[in-house]
């Protein structure tokens, strides 16, 4: 499950940092043909996990920052901070306070 979840971030980043680059950057509006693809890729992920509830993307909302600020860190070279570690690692202990929560029926999201 943390690898799908850290997946379908890549996929909505790539999708999403592909369409700034054509409106920001002036880059070629072909961009926007692996943008869509990578944005189909991160609706079709989340689709993947155990229910597509609120509680899922809630949860995933932790993985995309973690995964966004890697991406700051690789992609755009910038340097993280401290503080950027401190809100990934809260964000990601959030993530697992929602996934891993005891749940007493089998419709309600995450086992």
């Amino acid at each position: 499950m943390f690898l799908l979840f850290a997946f379908t971030a890549v996929a909505e980043i790539v999708g999403c940092y592909l369409v700034w680059r054509v409106v920001k950057q002036g880059g070629s509006a072909w961009y926007l043909i692996p943008a869509a693809v990578s944005l189909a890729l991160f609706a079709y992920c989340l689709a993947l996990h155990p229910s597509a509830t609120g509680r899922i993307y809630a949860a995933y909302g932790g993985m995309y920052i973690a995964v966004a600020l890697v991406w700051l860190r690789v992609v755009d070279g910038v340097t993280l901070t401290r503080w950027d570690g401190l809100g990934a690692l809260l964000a990601l202990l959030g993530m697992a306070v929602i996934a891993f929560q005891p749940i007493a029926d089998s419709a309600s999201g995450f086992k």
